[in-house]
């Protein structure tokens, strides 16, 4: 292969030759001779080979080595409550793949150490959520159990997992070949209208609070369920306060967009949604709205990702929208006929294959918000185990390569996907602390407690 260098020598002989013998001949030889002159170095260029194409998997490869998955929620504490009632005894985390309960109509886990490390995943968000149908002080007890159980399952492993409270301690767990295990509390809910319950769960560990689940606060309002607030109250803005004083990251997933807003116009350190899509390509409301991404942009914070079947795929959340509305329908038209109804949605469904969700349209979250406001503001939470199963070449924890690959397929490079994997949600923790630093000597929030 001609170097650089040594192309630019062959052309520069090329043309003094050519010059020179330019001097003395007829017009029409000089205009011969001068197309050659300028044909020359292009006919040279057209020779020299092509430049490799990068490959996707090696692409994708280089950057999980040098920046492993981040993810931003993981549901195993849940796991752990519903199918053991909270009780380790003989539970093996190296494999769960024969965790299936046909009695429960539980499928096998989607999170095991064996697929964290065939997925890359350095750091973990565990979740120690609990219903927000519970009564608020059973809450706030029942996360307690959350935040002790998955402690002493990190605890177990210190050989692949490291219980971690800072950017620092991630940083450092991922060069020792470690799992970096963090928790967050999903839902307001949890905490029990209560600063002082909040500032105890953030002396326990937890660096993230999401405001609201399924259903509203006394001071939020959720995604899901009928507004009451319009937002946040002022109760709400000072959990959102209190929890940026701490050092704590404000999670915006499941709250609704005028919570969003609300929240993003308190914040002065950058926010998180631990597990969302783009409303743009799918139009859940468990999304984020397009004017809610620039609002994120000005903010600094991320975007996690999911990987939920219905909020990742419009084909999908039509699809289940559609079964919901015919056993609806005939739940109308057969009272007290649970078989006719049974008999009826199954052959629905025949009639209507049931869609599915894919690596390509995790992608096209991904996508669409780093077009919108940058990759750096995109980051990963897949929601394992706390959905029946992933999408296609997604299903657990081991699929973020084949999401890196396909990433890799649609031109991101390394430094992108490497931003990506880790590096964005390790910014916005130390963003975080660093407010809480800077603001130590700030007094905490205060309210009245309830009784």
């Amino acid at each position: 292969m001609i170097g650089v260098i040594g192309v630019i020598g062959v052309i520069g002989v090329i043309g003094v030759i050519g010059v020179i013998g330019v001097i003395g001949v007829s017009k029409s030889e000089r205009t011969m001779r001068a197309i050659g002159l300028w044909t020359a170095p292009l006919l040279l260029a057209a020779a020299a080979p092509p430049a490799p194409v990068p490959d996707p998997v090696q692409v994708a490869a280089a950057a999980l080595r040098d920046a492993p998955v981040w993810d931003g929620h993981n549901d195993v504490p849940e796991q752990l409550r519903d199918r053991r009632r909270d009780v380790l005894g003989d539970f093996d985390f190296r494999d769960t793949t024969g965790t299936a309960d046909a009695a429960k109509g539980l499928g096998a886990m989607h999170t095991d150490l064996a697929r964290l490390r065939a997925g890359h995943v350095g750091a973990q968000f565990w979740s120690v959520y609990v219903s927000a149908a519970l009564p608020e002080p059973q809450a706030v007890q029942a996360t307690l159990e959350q935040i002790d159980v998955i402690r002493r399952l990190i605890a177990r492993y210190p050989a692949d997992l490291q219980f971690c409270t800072t950017a620092a301690c991630v940083r450092d767990a991922m060069r020792a070949g470690r799992i970096a295990s963090l928790l967050g509390a999903e839902g307001g809910h949890s905490i029990g209208g209560s600063l002082g319950v909040l500032r105890q769960f953030h002396a326990l560990g937890v660096r993230y609070l999401t405001l609201t689940h399924f259903r509203d606060t006394a001071w939020a309002d959720s995604a899901t369920d009928a507004p009451a607030h319009g937002g946040l109250t002022d109760f709400g803005r000072q959990v959102v306060r209190e929890m940026q004083r701490l050092g704590m990251l404000v999670d915006l997933s499941h709250t609704s967009a005028a919570t969003m807003r609300a929240a993003l116009a308190v914040a002065r350190a950058p926010v998180i949604f631990s597990h969302s899509g783009a409303q743009a390509v799918d139009g859940s409301p468990r999304n984020v709205p397009d004017d809610v991404l620039d609002r994120l942009k000005a903010n600094g914070g991320v975007v996690m990702v999911d990987a939920y079947p219905s909020y990742v795929s419009e084909k999908v959340r039509q699809w289940v929208a559609g079964r919901a509305g015919e056993e609806a329908r005939l739940k109308v038209l057969f009272p007290g006929d649970p078989a006719a109804v049974k008999a009826g949605v199954a052959a629905w469904v025949a009639a209507h294959p049931e869609a599915k969700a894919s690596v390509g349209d995790v992608a096209d979250h991904i996508d669409h918000i780093a077009r919108r406001i940058g990759i750096e503001h995109v980051g990963l939470g897949g929601d394992y185990d706390g959905m029946e199963i992933g999408p296609e070449g997604m299903h657990d924890v081991s699929g973020y390569p084949a999401l890196f690959t396909e990433l890799a397929r649609r031109g991101y490079d390394k430094a992108a996907l490497m931003k990506l994997a880790s590096g964005n949600t390790l910014r916005v923790l130390a963003a975080a602390e660093a407010f809480a630093a800077a603001h130590a000597a700030d007094a905490p929030e205060e309210a009245p407690t309830a009784f």
